[in-house]
C-alpha cells in the first residue's frame, strides 16, 4: 500500500458535485480535499467525463468531524477534446531562464501604475500562450478545457481530466488565440497529479508561456487566471492567492474502490475559474505561470454544476514542470513515495490528535527503513503541520523521489522525529 492511494468515501464528491462539508474555521478544507476537476457537462452532450481508474487499497471510512455543506465542482466544460500519442524531446521552456523565450517576453512586468494596468499587461502577454482544447470520446461524448503552450512547435500542458476521454480512440482539437484550429495528440498523461501534455499537429512559431516558481508565492499576492470558462475562450479574471499547500483530492467518488487517487498540494485562489478553465494558467504579475487551474468548490447540494464562489485550486507550477518533463521524455511520470497506507488519525484508533495514521508500512519502503511502524501518527513533514491523511499525501507528492524529509510522529503518546529518504512508485506498489 502507498500513501498515494486512499478510498474516497461514497458520500464524498464525484465529478458532478455531491455534498461535502467545510472545516471548523469556514475554509473549504474537505471541499479542497475532495475537490472535483474543473470539468463540466455541456448541454449538447449526454456522456460523462471521468478520470481513468486505478486500483487503490481501501481503508475504513472514518467518522466526520465537520459541519456545513459545500459542493465541489469540476471546471472543464464537457463539450469536446481530442487525443493521440507520441513522445518528444524535453524542451528548454520547462527549465528556468529558458532560451526558448525571447528576452522581452521573459522580462518581468515592471512598475504598473495600478493593479488594473498590471492585469492588463499580464493578459496581453499570456493570451497568445493559452489555447482552448476540445475533446471527443469514441462514444461521441466530450469536454472542453484550456492549455498552456510550452514550445513553439506545439507542446501544450493541461489537466489529465481534460483529455482522458480521448485517450482510447477519441479525438482532440486545439484552438489558438488567433482563432485557428488544429488536431492534437496525447504525448503523456498522469492521472496521479491530473496533468497531461499534448502536441498540436502542423504548427510552428507558437509563443511559449514563461513558467515561474510557485515556491515564491505568498498569500495575498495578486494573480490572474486565463482560460475558456463555459467555452468562452480567452477569458481573463484576477484575484489573490488565498492560501498555499491546500490538500485537494479529486476523483469519482461514485467508484470509490477504483477511483484515481489524485491529491494535489494546491494553490488556493479567489480568481474566478469556472467549468472550462481546467488546464489553464494561474499567472503572477510578472507574467509568469505559477499554477495550472484544476478544481473549484461550489455551494449547494444538487448534482448539477454551478460556478465560481471564489474558492479555486491550482496545481503548483513547480510540481507541474517536473511532471511535464517526464511526460514529454517518456509518456509517463513517477512520484515520490513514503511507503505507507494512511488514514485520518482522528477516529482511527490513534490518540485522537490531528495527523495521518499509518495503517500500513510497506516492507522495504522509505518509512520502514526510517523506523516508522503501523499505528504511528505523522504530525509534521519538515516544518509543515499534518492534520490528516490527504495532508500527508500532498506534502509527500510535492517532493521528488530520493529527496529526504524529516517526519515528526507520535508513538505511544510520545513525540519522535526521523529522516526518511523517499522512494518512487516505479519501484514500490
Amino acid at each position: 500500500m502507498t500513501e498515494e492511494t486512499r478510498t474516497i468515501p461514497p458520500y464524498r464528491t464525484d465529478i458532478n458535485g455531491t455534498q461535502i462539508q467545510p472545516d471548523d474555521f469556514g475554509a473549504p478544507d474537505d471541499a479542497a480535499r475532495h475537490a472535483n476537476s474543473l470539468y463540466g457537462t455541456a448541454p449538447q452532450d449526454s456522456g460523462t467525463n471521468q478520470l481513468p481508474p486505478s486500483s487503490p487499497p481501501a481503508y475504513p471510512d472514518q467518522p466526520r468531524r465537520r459541519r456545513g455543506v459545500t459542493t465541489l465542482v469540476a471546471v472543464a466544460l464537457a463539450a469536446g477534446l481530442i487525443g493521440g500519442g507520441g513522445g518528444a524531446v524535453v524542451t528548454h521552456q520547462l527549465d528556468n531562464n529558458s532560451p526558448a523565450v525571447s528576452t522581452d517576453l521573459a522580462a518581468p512586468i515592471t512598475s504598473p501604475k495600478t493593479r488594473a494596468s498590471a492585469v492588463e499587461q499580464v493578459a496581453a502577454r499570456l493570451l497568445p500562450s493559452v489555447v482552448s482544447i476540445v475533446e471527443r470520446a469514441p462514444d461521441g461524448s466530450g469536454g472542453e478545457g484550456t492549455g498552456v503552450i510550452l514550445s513553439a512547435d506545439g507542446l501544450i500542458l493541461t489537466n489529465n481530466h481534460v483529455v482522458a476521454d480521448a485517450a482510447n480512440g477519441g479525438a482532440l482539437s486545439v484552438t489558438l488565440n488567433n482563432g485557428s484550429t488544429s488536431s492534437a495528440t496525447i504525448v503523456g498523461r498522469d492521472p496521479v497529479t491530473d496533468l497531461a501534455v499534448i502536441r498540436v499537429k502542423g504548427v510552428s512559431g507558437l509563443r511559449p508561456a514563461t513558467l515561474g516558481s510557485s515556491a515564491n508565492l505568498r498569500a495575498g499576492e495578486t494573480v490572474v487566471a486565463i482560460g475558456s470558462p463555459l467555452g468562452l475562450q480567452g477569458t481573463v479574471t484576477s484575484g489573490i492567492v488565498s492560501a498555499l499547500n491546500r490538500p485537494v483530492r479529486t476523483g469519482d467518488a461514485g467508484a470509490a474502490a477504483t477511483a484515481t487517487s489524485t491529491v494535489i498540494d494546491a494553490v488556493q485562489t479567489d480568481a474566478a475559474i469556472n467549468p472550462g478553465n481546467s488546464g489553464g494558467p494561474l499567472v503572477n504579475l510578472a507574467g509568469q505561470v505559477v499554477g495550472i487551474n484544476s478544481a473549484i468548490a461550489s455551494l449547494g447540494s444538487g448534482g448539477g454544476q454551478s460556478g465560481s464562489i471564489g474558492v479555486g485550486f491550482s496545481i503548483p507550477i513547480d510540481q507541474a514542470r517536473w511532471i511535464a518533463k517526464q511526460l514529454i521524455a517518456s509518456g509517463h511520470a513517477t512520484h515520490a513515495q513514503l511507503g505507507v497506507g494512511v488514514r485520518d488519525a482522528v477516529g482511527s484508533g490513534g490518540s485522537g490528535a490531528p495527523g495521518a495514521y499509518l495503517a500500513d508500512v510497506t516492507a522495504g519502503g522509505g518509512a520502514a527503513a526510517a523506523g516508522l511502524h503501523t499505528g504511528d501518527i505523522v504530525t509534521k513533514v519538515d516544518n509543515r503541520l499534518i492534520d490528516g491523511a490527504d495532508a500527508l499525501i500532498a506534502a509527500i507528492r510535492s517532493h521528488r523521489p530520493n529527496q529526504k524529509v524529516q517526519l515528526t510522529y507520535l508513538r505511544g503518546g510520545q513525540t519522535h522525529q526521523t529522516t526518511v529518504t523517499l522512494g518512487n512508485d516505479a519501484t514500490q506498489t
